[in-house]
């Protein structure tokens, strides 16, 4: 049995591969599907952001990253999935995600959603938050996989650089 788990990943951080650990522990196979979700006007561009996924990711045997640009319910079912997994920490993320389940499974009868909560050294962690960090010239080591730490100092010494 496989699982999708989408999201922007702008950049992927301790959180989600929190999440991405645990289902793990259910699932046959995790597909990390990173949206390209132009309106987020992300950080990183698409195709760094799957970079960044695949490196934080390159350990774990079960999980393959993979970007979309279409609808969720038709890339589930592109895959040959049926069930979502997301990540929840506050009462704020369960209402949007709440709404947003029901919209797909409005949109697909089959479609399931799974939320998981992230363990508490974890909860505060958000891309945002991340990203506010980087904007800022702040340390990010511990909020993100220290091979996606690493990945994002050198591009920052790449820019520094030009």
């Amino acid at each position: 049995m496989k699982c999708v788990y989408p999201g922007t990943f702008d950049p992927i951080t301790n959180g989600h591969m929190d999440v991405i650990n645990r289902a793990c522990k259910i699932f046959d196979e995790v597909i990390v599907a990173v949206a390209l979700n132009e309106s987020k006007t992300p950080y990183f561009s698409h195709e760094r952001r799957i970079e960044l996924a695949r490196i934080a990711t390159a350990g774990l045997e079960k999980v393959r990253v993979k970007g979309f640009s279409n609808l969720l319910v038709d890339f589930v079912r592109d895959e040959g999935a049926t069930t979502v997994v997301r990540g929840l920490r506050a009462v704020s993320d369960f209402e949007y995600e709440l709404q947003i389940g029901y919209a797909n499974a409005t949109l697909w009868e089959e479609f399931e959603t799974i939320y998981f909560m992230p363990n508490l050294k974890n909860a505060f962690i958000s891309s945002s938050i991340v990203r506010s960090v980087l904007a800022h010239g702040g340390d990010v080591a511990k909020l993100v996989p220290p091979a996606v730490y690493e990945r994002i100092s050198n591009l920052n010494k790449e820019i520094v650089k030009c």
